[in-house]
């Protein structure tokens, strides 16, 4: 699967903003949602090609986004990147037994991201 559509999940309007042009330049097509309830909402309505998830949002958290996002037939088949400033082992185990692909920390190395999101591809 080319991955052509990314669904950037954040609730800071900053890193919504960094990632989006990073990703936007390398060519991406980029949607976003600023909690977990509007991500889980975005993902089923667009089934976009790849999910970037925070983990610290009000409401939803990442971590339970992406195990909706990833346990509903609808969209099981979506990858999701969690992308974080929580650096530690037992979060990026659990947020990959969530249901992740990969785990990236931020603040985000561009090169890191666009690899990352290539390797989907």
């Amino acid at each position: 699967m080319t991955i052509k559509t990314i669904l950037v999940v954040d609730d800071s309007a900053t890193e919504r903003h960094i990632l989006g042009e990073i990703l936007s330049k390398a060519g991406y097509s980029v949607s976003f949602a600023q909690d977990g309830e509007t991500g889980i909402e975005q993902a089923k309505a667009t089934k976009p090609d790849l999910i970037l998830m925070d983990v610290v949002m009000p409401g939803l958290n990442g971590f339970q986004a992406t195990r909706a996002i990833s346990k509903d037939p609808a969209t099981e088949h979506i990858p999701i990147i969690i992308c974080t400033t929580k650096d530690q082992e037992t979060d990026r185990v659990w947020g990959l037994r969530q249901g992740a692909k990969d785990y990236i920390l931020k603040p985000v190395n561009g090169a890191e991201l666009l690899q990352k999101v290539a390797a989907f591809g």
